[in-house]
């Protein structure tokens, strides 16, 4: 191909951007930024009934969460009315289309008696003009349909850059609707004038449109276009192979957003559902950029592995600025009533956590005892709060407070203390965690204390006991 790369992603909205889109708008957009070419947003909204201005909204934000920016567009089909009727009326010019009369109930009755003789149901091609052939008169008071002429013999073929060669027979193809009554143009019309008017070069979209593609390669050649190259994308699957549900499972970018998965990893998992570069599962987005290339797309499905992804997530975090999590994290802390002004730095508490979770939800709950002193658990306390302990951490407590504030000289203290009252280093470390933090589950312990501060962690300290009657 000569021409320069256009891509594009034409999502309806009719809901959340889904995952499924979200990789078709991926493999879109690396393909233009791998080839120097073009990625246009096209918003397909002439479904009435069900697109809506908040779906619409939901797409653009989501596309600006995962960083696919466009380079032209968004366009809306809604917006090209006057194109789609001026190409209709070049067609009935042309004769590659015609009026249709047909009436909904003749319809019917005409595929009930195809089904009936074991044929398959379709429109009869009544209306359609052919040499000698005399057509019934326009019925009084009925507005016609427009029909696109399509050819009887012959087939349908294109080399499919992920499924490789397919052929339709023309056999097995209607005369399909390209105008309804009211003059509002179909689906299938509309993408081939869109790709036809944006120079669209490669179409990449889900698998589920495979059986659209003969019926707009045939509209786009009686337009004289020329045609894009195909591919279309697998399915993503549950982990145990049945379709995702939008209604049962996480299927849209605000699902994994409220998740606390970050923009770049959910972008790398999706990436490597039907493509691979060798054995890489964690990359950036320009490393898969350079390594993308459609022959590496598999015709497969893919299973989503929510594991995998959290992995995937945890690597990307671990990677990821302090102060970038801080902001991305800040919103889950602020949910669970936490003031950040109470503790530490959130990018430094951010540091000394960051590489013990796998999403941002984790890293919240993590951080909250910085930020707010939460009693041990009954059960916690019982094992780890028990009069012998808490004898010690009254002890500890003026050592403590004797201390130098630094990690090294706390640690040094904390080991003197250890050796001086003969004790195991658990005896002391991890019930000093559950009264400082109310867990033990936290870094070390000298980092978790200097971050805390020499003040805050003798109050903890001090009312723990206090509520104890130490």
């Amino acid at each position: 191909m000569t021409r320069n790369v256009r891509t594009r992603f034409a999502p309806s909205p009719t809901g959340l951007l889904h995952i499924g889109g979200v990789r078709t708008a991926l493999f879109s957009w690396a393909y233009a930024r791998k080839h120097g070419g073009t990625f246009v947003l096209r918003i397909e909204d002439t479904d009435l009934e069900r697109s809506t201005p908040e779906s619409v909204q939901a797409i653009l934000d989501g596309m600006q969460w995962v960083g696919l920016a466009h380079d032209e567009g968004p366009f809306y089909q809604m917006q090209r009315m006057d194109r789609y009727r001026e190409v209709v009326q070049q067609m009935l010019a042309a004769g590659t289309a015609y009026y249709c009369y047909t009436s909904k109930e003749e319809l019917d009755q005409m595929r009930a008696e195809m089904e009936a003789r074991g044929e398959k149901a379709r429109y009869d091609r009544r209306w359609r003009p052919e040499p000698g052939k005399t057509l019934p008169e326009p019925p009084a008071g009925v507005k016609p349909v427009v029909r696109f002429r399509n050819p009887v013999d012959g087939v349908v073929a294109w080399d499919d850059a992920v499924k490789g060669r397919i052929e339709i027979s023309n056999t097995e193809l209607d005369d399909l609707i390209i105008a309804r009554p009211d003059g509002t143009p179909t689906y299938n019309f509309c993408v081939v004038v869109d790709d036809l008017d944006m120079g669209i070069t490669h179409v990449l979209r889900g698998d589920d449109h495979v059986n659209n593609t003969p019926r707009q390669i045939n509209i786009l050649s009686a337009l004289g276009g020329e045609l894009p190259v195909y591919g279309h994308l697998p399915m993503i699957l549950n982990p145990d192979g049945s379709k995702m549900s939008k209604r049962k499972d996480p299927v849209s970018v605000v699902d994994y957003e409220k998740k606390g998965i970050l923009p770049e990893a959910l972008l790398n998992y999706l990436a490597r559902l039907g493509w691979g570069h060798g054995d890489d599962e964690y990359f950036t987005l320009d490393q898969f950029v350079e390594w993308f290339d459609l022959a590496n797309v598999s015709p497969s499905p893919s299973r989503f592995d929510h594991s995998k992804l959290q992995w995937i997530n945890q690597q990307h975090m671990k990677a990821a600025d302090n102060s970038r999590l801080a902001t991305l994290t800040a919103p889950f802390l602020l949910e669970r009533g936490i003031e950040l002004q109470a503790g530490p730095a959130l990018a430094d508490v951010i540091a000394l956590l960051k590489e013990r979770v796998t999403n941002l939800v984790d890293l919240a709950e993590q951080a909250v005892y910085f930020y707010r002193h939460q009693a041990a658990p009954a059960e916690l306390a019982e094992k780890q709060l028990g009069a012998e302990a808490l004898a010690i951490l009254r002890k500890l407590h003026g050592a403590l407070a004797a201390t130098d504030w630094q990690a090294a000289a706390l640690n040094d203290a904390i080991k003197a203390f250890v050796a001086a009252e003969g004790v195991k280093m658990g005896q002391v470390g991890m019930p000093l965690r559950a009264a400082v933090c109310g867990t033990t589950q936290t870094p070390s312990l000298d980092l978790t204390l200097t971050l805390l501060g020499q003040a805050e962690t003798l109050r903890r300290l001090d009312k723990t006991l206090t509520d104890a009657g130490v």
